[in-house]
């Protein structure tokens, strides 16, 4: 959430911030009208109150005073209130404005104008056509998308045999690898209240992308970002930097996406992924994304994957995010690189929304700041290997860093 003070003194610099984003920037002159007839109201009472607390009678008050005390006092109840209302009004209306956009993200339309940032590893050559994921997940019998569309629907997948057991053995050597390099691993609940999706800025814009418990008001999560960023709302933390690790289910409607990547894992309505989140000093922010983003890299580098790294221009970037970078890894089968994961830096954004806050040197209370990104996102990195350690006869090498989980070095049919 933008302070309503930085709106007021930077307004135009807020609205090229909308228009850089390919947002409508008509919702700031609806804020900045309500906010002037707030204002106006604001100064009225400030001087009403003015009038009251300079009123000392000299001896006892008459009755015309005591009515005009009368008369004030309940003009300023009245105005009171409605200063009340103007505020959740204000509030409400600036839940929609998207975060400001850090002074290196390079402005474009969309994801044809981001920059590559870097390319690690070279993909392997492969002397034979190469076939997705999704056939040679069928061929092994460890992806079922038939039995999944039967069960619950369209982007819904069961997992069997060896399919199963890597996609259990990535998230451990995940949670294991991200643990051993200073992130703590936290286990939180999937389903979370509404105050929990306002504060990382799922509500009220993406309402329609979320899967909501009607009867208790409650949401299955997007993303463990969630929960996690929410671990410490309304609250003051005790030290920073926070670090934190966690593996959910995530839940995602897929609103818009109609068409897109139908087949196969890469989108869909139930996926595993381990997320990164940390709690962040302002002045640091920036480079514990840069550690963030590289803890995410690690993965992909030890599963040896190629993959690359591309920072999101301003029409492409997330409405909470000031600055992001995506992984992309290599798919062999549509010779093109994928989105993998997607490390942001939120700056206070989120920490005003969900009010987290740190008390400065000054033992000033301010907001933190705060990151997350995918490390990695679990069934797009099962995918990810299927389709690159592929073998002629469509077998699976299992690539090393996951041998020692697995306790096999080849997957094929059973």
């Amino acid at each position: 959430m933008l302070a309503a003070k930085y709106i007021r003194e930077n307004t135009e610099v807020v609205r090229q911030n909308i228009l850089n984003r390919r947002g409508d920037s008509g919702i700031l002159d609806v804020w900045l009208e309500k906010d002037s007839a707030y204002r106006k109201v604001l100064i009225e009472t400030e001087q009403l109150k003015a009038q009251r607390n300079q009123f000392k009678p000299q001896g006892k008050p008459t009755p015309e005073q005591l009515e005009n005390m009368k008369t004030l006092s309940a003009s300023i109840k009245v105005n009171d209130a409605i200063l009340v209302v103007f505020e959740q009004e204000l509030d409400e209306l600036a839940l929609v404005f998207p975060n400001m956009l850090s002074a290196d993200t390079p402005v474009g339309k969309d994801e044809n104008d981001n920059p590559v940032i870097k390319t690690w590893g070279n993909p392997r050559p492969i002397e034979f056509t190469p076939r997705s994921h999704d056939e040679l997940g069928e061929s092994l019998q460890i992806l079922d998308f038939e039995r999944g569309t039967k069960l619950s629907g369209s982007r819904f997948t069961v997992l069997k045999g060896w399919g199963a057991k890597m996609e259990r053995a990535l998230i451990n050597f995940m949670l294991d690898t991200h643990t051993l390099s200073g992130y703590q691993e936290v286990w939180t609940p999937f389903i979370v209240n509404k105050e929990s999706m306002t504060g990382t800025g799922q509500l009220p814009k993406f309402e329609e992308e979320l899967y909501r418990c009607e009867r208790d008001d409650l949401y299955l999560i997007p993303t463990a970002e969630v929960p996690v960023t929410n671990l410490y709302r309304d609250e003051i933390v005790p030290n920073l930097p926070m670090k934190f690790v966690s593996y959910t289910p995530c839940f995602r409607r897929e609103a818009g996406s109609y068409g897109k990547d139908t087949a196969g894992l890469i989108r869909q309505h139930q996926f595993n992924k381990v997320e990164l989140v940390i709690y962040s000093y302002p002045e640091e922010s920036m480079a514990m994304l840069e550690s963030l983003t590289q803890s995410a890299e690690h993965i992909l580098e030890l599963l040896e994957l190629p993959y690359r790294r591309v920072q999101l221009c301003s029409g492409d970037v997330g409405f909470s995010s000031c600055k992001t970078y995506d992984l992309e890894v290599w798919f062999p089968s549509q010779g093109r690189y994928r989105e993998i994961s997607s490390c942001s830096n939120f700056w206070d954004f989120q920490a005003r929304r969900a009010k987290i806050r740190y008390r400065n040197d000054e033992k000033q209370v301010e907001p933190i700041h705060t990151l997350n990104g995918s490390g990695l996102a679990v069934g797009r990195t099962l995918a990810a290997i299927l389709e690159n350690y592929q073998q002629q006869d469509g077998q699976i090498r299992v690539p090393k860093v996951l041998q020692e989980y697995l306790k096999i070095d080849i997957i094929k049919k059973d």
